[in-house]
């Protein structure tokens, strides 16, 4: 069994991001969009193996996405260019873990899955259409989800397992997609509990989570960026993942999570209750 990818502990900002109401989002700082911390030569031998082995499983792409992958490969690059951990020579790029990576194959999205931590979903808003699907992405680490499962979907059937997804969230986060604007970018982010640390875990929609025991298993987070691509219009909401073991985390965390889930005991709870007195 290979060893868990982690991290010695979850950024503060990403961590306050977590715990704001649904959906969450901030303004993104333009020199904060793309994010390499201390798990990134781990993370991308991950990636690397993940490429080579399951390729067909962490990226997909509809043909009307090839423009906005290109442009989003353009940007990416621009972004690394100005990482001196990343050097740039002619046709290939040397990355900060030594690795050579050309940059001359037909296939951006799965060129930009071996530069950086994040995965990408690109989706757009088709001609007639009332909400955003998603038209390609690179997606090495799913948190519960499947990539077969979601390509060419709607945003509402994207989130249809999450549960405070309703109605009225389908239509906030519908018209947030339709007015994030070129250059003015969003994040936020999530917080999951995991009893296993693989970082690669789709999972058949309704097919159960196991469940950690109480204090072992691992928190994951994800930071979470939205932006338009100025040329094509095209949003590329992108993924970075954190993951800590639950017995490292503060004991303000820990009280923190504790509460959460208590209030979800009780959201869950509530309609029955309502129904029984009835």
């Amino acid at each position: 069994m290979t060893a868990p990818v982690l991290h010695d502990r979850i950024p503060d900002d990403v961590l306050e991001g977590a715990f704001r109401p649904l959906p969450g989002t901030r303004p993104l700082a333009p020199d904060d969009w793309l994010r390499r911390d201390g798990a990134y030569g781990a993370q991308m031998a991950a990636r690397a193996a993940l490429l080579g082995t399951r390729r067909d499983q962490v990226l997909a792409a509809l043909p009307d996405a090839a423009a906005a992958m290109s442009e989003l490969f353009r940007m990416v690059c621009d972004v690394l260019r100005r990482d001196p951990g990343y050097r740039f020579c002619d046709r290939d790029v040397v990355c900060p873990d030594g690795r050579v990576v050309s940059l001359t194959a037909d296939d951006p999205v799965a060129i930009l899955a071996q530069l950086v931590q994040c995965d990408f979903c690109l989706l757009d808003r088709m001609p007639g259409a009332r909400q955003h699907s998603l038209r390609a992405a690179a997606l090495c680490f799913p948190a519960s989800w499947r990539l077969s499962d979601k390509i060419g979907r709607p945003l509402s059937t994207i989130h249809a397992p999450v549960s405070p997804y309703d109605d009225a969230m389908a239509r906030r986060v519908q018209r947030l997609f339709d007015g994030v604007r070129a250059g003015a970018g969003l994040w936020r982010a999530n917080l999951l509990s995991y009893a296993d640390p693989a970082l690669f875990q789709p999972r058949h929609p309704g097919a159960a989570k196991p469940r950690p025991t109480d204090g072992q298993g691992f928190l994951r987070s994800e930071r979470q960026t939205i932006i338009r691509l100025p040329k094509t219009g095209t949003v590329v909401f992108s993924i970075h993942t954190y993951q800590v073991r639950v017995g490292s985390v503060t004991e303000d965390l820990r009280g923190r999570l504790e509460a959460r889930a208590g209030q979800r005991r009780w959201a869950e709870s509530e309609p029955r209750l309502k129904a029984a007195r009835s």
